[in-house]
């Protein structure tokens, strides 16, 4: 510190010495979702809906399509499970605390569906290759759900976030024109996600590299892809990419909106293309074939047979591009695992933000960046 100014800046990326990479060498395809739950803590679901779409992507598999709408809902709730965490503890930062409640209170309601349909509030494990832990227990009642969520706790609570920050004074002279990031800065530094977006970088693989519901016929009968826009912003700063994330969450709320009556029938589970999607519990114990399949997979590990092969499989995930790059060897297990983290890639930029501005601006720089100490571990 030079007073109060930021001379220099290192950042640091912490010991949580969670291993999650090397793990994914000593565990199967299904077996490592419960450790990638744990990177991006704030939006688990996500991690497990990126992980297996690399997985299904090196097996080949073509998941149903309930699935994909399924995947595709909690993926879009899940962002706005983030968001709304980064745009309450943007006001908390800076002293309204009121503003945290605003964001944080509705987060429980989307708990309580992850609960509904995982069994498990915060790590739920969800996906398997090829489909789902198990289909949804009622789906009425997980349509009641979310509907009550986006149409009645989630308006209100934006709308009571940008009443409260959006014009106060105090929030935009300690937002506006701090931590700037330049267009071109964001490209050579490899930003994604809202941090690109706040600084004009019109970039967002649900447009670019569309999966999921985000691409046309995904159900393969013609259907059309989701609309929704994506927020751009040009100034680049703090205030910016928290107005791209209030912008993202409304956003997210229409593809769910548009999908949340459009779940087709059938299964989840994509049990006849591939002998490494794990079969239904009816087929276990009413077909020899389903037997010998979950003994082959969860008894002897010899159903693992991926092709020998390299992939790279990424999600527009809430901080930016959360990918993974599989090596295989044709064994059960990968033989490589690597992570493309959002938060890893976006910390980098700490130190060029932070330099030469107050002290106190170092908190709503960080808070912008909306780092997740679990996927800056190596």
């Amino acid at each position: 510190l030079d007073g109060e100014r930021v001379a220099r800046c290192t950042p640091h990326i912490g010991y949580l010495h969670s291993g999650f990479e090397k793990l994914g060498e000593h565990l199967d395809y299904n077996q490592y979702v419960t450790i990638v739950s744990r990177m991006d803590y704030l939006s688990p679901i996500h991690n497990d809906i990126t992980w297996h779409g690399a997985v299904e992507k090196l097996f080949g598999i073509d998941i149903t399509p309930r699935c994909k709408v399924l995947r595709t809902i909690m993926n879009e709730l899940a962002r706005i499970q983030n968001h709304l965490l980064c745009v309450g503890a943007a006001g908390l930062d800076l002293g309204a605390f009121t503003a945290f409640l605003y964001g944080f209170n509705p987060r429980e309601k989307i708990y309580d569906i992850v609960d509904y349909i995982s069994g498990q509030r915060f790590h739920p494990d969800w996906t398997r290759v090829g489909g789902l832990m198990k289909d949804l227990p009622d789906e009425e009642v997980f349509k009641r759900m979310v509907k009550s969520f986006i149409h009645d706790d989630l308006p209100q609570a934006v709308k009571d976030v940008e009443k409260l920050v959006n014009r106060n004074r105090i929030f935009i002279e300690r937002t506006k024109g701090i931590g700037v990031l330049s267009k071109e800065d964001a490209i050579a530094w490899s930003m994604t996600g809202p941090i690109a977006r706040a600084s004009g970088v019109k970039r967002d693989l649900r447009k670019d590299e569309p999966y999921l519901c985000y691409k046309d016929n995904w159900d393969g009968q013609g259907a059309e892809a989701v609309k929704f826009q994506v927020p751009i912003c040009e100034d680049g700063d703090v205030y910016a990419r928290f107005l791209v994330r209030l912008e993202e969450i409304k956003q997210s709320a229409k593809i769910v909106e548009q999908l949340i009556d459009r779940i087709p029938g059938g299964p989840v589970d994509a049990f006849a293309d591939s002998k490494v999607v794990k079969p239904s519990k009816a087929d276990v114990y009413g077909s020899i074939e389903g037997l010998i399949q979950h003994f082959e997979l969860i008894m002897t590990n010899r159903g693992w047979t991926p092709p020998v092969a390299e992939v790279y499989g990424a999600n527009e995930g809430p901080n930016g591009e959360q990918g993974f790059y599989i090596v295989s060897d044709g064994g059960p297990r990968p033989w490589r695992v690597k992570t493309r983290p959002a938060c890893f890639i976006n910390y980098q930029i700490m130190a060029k933000l932070t330099e030469g501005h107050m002290l106190a601006d170092v908190v709503a720089v960080l808070g912008s960046i909306n780092v997740v100490a679990a996927e800056l571990d190596r």
